[in-house]
């Protein structure tokens, strides 16, 4: 059950910065790997087997749903290995998983786990919804669709009460926000071709990012492309019609990003919470959605489009190798102690300096994402405007900080 009733968001968590940055801005949901067999195994930092009552235990007290990844393709020698993961993930009480090989789904079954089809799976009509509603509760469409295709599948999941095995009906979950890549639905081989390293294991060497050129073979002519990755989309977005995403009837909106930095899931999922909570009190106005998106290009990201969800056209390439995000984070130290009463938090300043007016950003595994404009500090205990390289500097806060957490400040790009 959504915390709206109308549309669960569903958060990336790629480490525990970036799931408690997901549960503090107001997720429904959250997806996460662990170790190899995922799609993002060399993206971010996975968790292990032993981390799932901790994640589990931090998503209950919010009742925020906890997904496993574990769509990669499945190897013979992969088989007892998922075996493992999944009775841990049972034992851990994880709400479901969401897979694409038979041999998960078919595990998962037989423990009784709850199942969620990936967008690997490729559904794109209604009667492949049909079959897999025999061995799964919620069924990621395939990226390739319109809205019109995504309402009239959810339309007809309504009109013929098709149900999963738990016995409710058939929940339809589409992207919402993040990186898009050239392959259909994720499956792509050009890593594979080119470094032996694939993709569909989770060991993608993201060759579409790069810039290349054409060369004629039989002249020898070389063109290269101008300003244009043309093999690298722009990132999806739909907040600015987000409204019509919640009338096609889908239940879950995923937002993508379980490599990307924890800045990132905070400033996202914040900035969806609020315009799918706007949506659902009739508050969904121009403009706040050019606030949002202004937010939304501060952090990480390739430029905007649409994807194929306004109608089917040519994708939108992006014209730059990296982010165009209007903001950067630079390092500036890492925690050292927290002193309870006063609430105070000290740091070490490592490189650049910070002075009064920055807005900084802490970071940690347990205290999430935290950013603020910085009013008052201490440093080498005096009052003073700026703290440099080498200074210990103290800061009022209204959280805790421990001595893993690191301090940047943000800067305009």
């Amino acid at each position: 059950m959504t915390s709206t009733g109308t549309m669960e968001l569903m958060a990336p968590a790629g480490n525990f910065e970036s799931l408690q940055a997901a549960i503090d801005n107001g997720a429904d949901s959250v997806y996460f790997g662990v170790d190899q067999l995922n799609m993002r195994a060399r993206a971010s930092i996975n968790f292990t087997i032993a981390d799932l009552p901790e994640i589990a235990r931090r998503c209950a007290k919010k009742n925020i749903r906890t997904y496993l990844t574990l769509n990669t393709i499945i190897y013979d020698h992969d088989l007892s290995i998922i075996k493992t993961l999944l009775d841990a993930a049972k034992a851990a009480n994880l709400t479901a998983v969401i897979a694409m090989d038979q041999a998960v789904i078919a595990y998962a079954r037989q423990i009784d786990m709850e199942v969620h089809i990936s967008t690997q799976i490729n559904i794109t009509n209604i009667e492949t919804v049909k079959f897999y509603s025999l061995f799964a509760d919620t069924m990621v469409m395939s990226r390739e669709l319109s809205l019109r295709q995504v309402k009239k599948i959810c339309d007809q999941i309504e009109k013929e009460q098709i149900k999963g095995p738990s016995g409710r009906l058939v929940e339809v979950e589409i992207f919402g926000h993040g990186a898009l890549c050239m392959a259909v639905s994720g499956k792509c081989y050009l890593s594979l071709h080119s470094h032996n390293s694939s993709a569909n294991r989770g060991a993608c060497k993201q060759n579409c990012r790069k810039k290349y050129s054409v060369v004629d073979q039989e002249t020898g002519f070389e063109m290269e492309l101008d300003n244009e990755y043309i093999m690298s989309p722009k990132d999806l977005c739909t907040l600015d019609f987000l409204d019509q995403v919640i009338d096609t009837g889908a239940k879950v909106l995923k937002i993508e990003g379980r490599g990307r930095a924890p800045e990132y899931v905070a400033k996202v999922i914040k900035t969806y919470r609020e315009a799918i909570d706007a949506c659902t009190n009739g508050t969904f106005t121009k403009t706040k959605i050019d606030y949002w998106m202004k937010e939304l290009e501060k952090v990480y990201n390739r430029g905007f489009w649409s994807g194929y969800y306004l109608g089917q056209k040519l994708g939108e390439w992006s014209d730059v190798s990296g982010s165009k995000a209007t903001q950067k984070k630079v390092y500036i130290g890492k925690g050292v102690h927290f002193f309870p009463k006063p609430s105070i938090a000290e740091f070490k300043i490592e490189a650049y300096d910070i002075k009064l007016g920055d807005t900084i950003l802490i970071t940690g595994p347990t205290t999430g994402v935290e950013e603020f404009k910085l009013k008052e500090m201490m440093v080498n205990d005096e009052r003073l405007d700026i703290a440099q390289k080498g200074d210990s500097c103290t800061i009022p806060t209204n959280f805790r900080i421990r001595p893993s957490d690191k301090l940047y400040k943000i800067v305009q790009e």
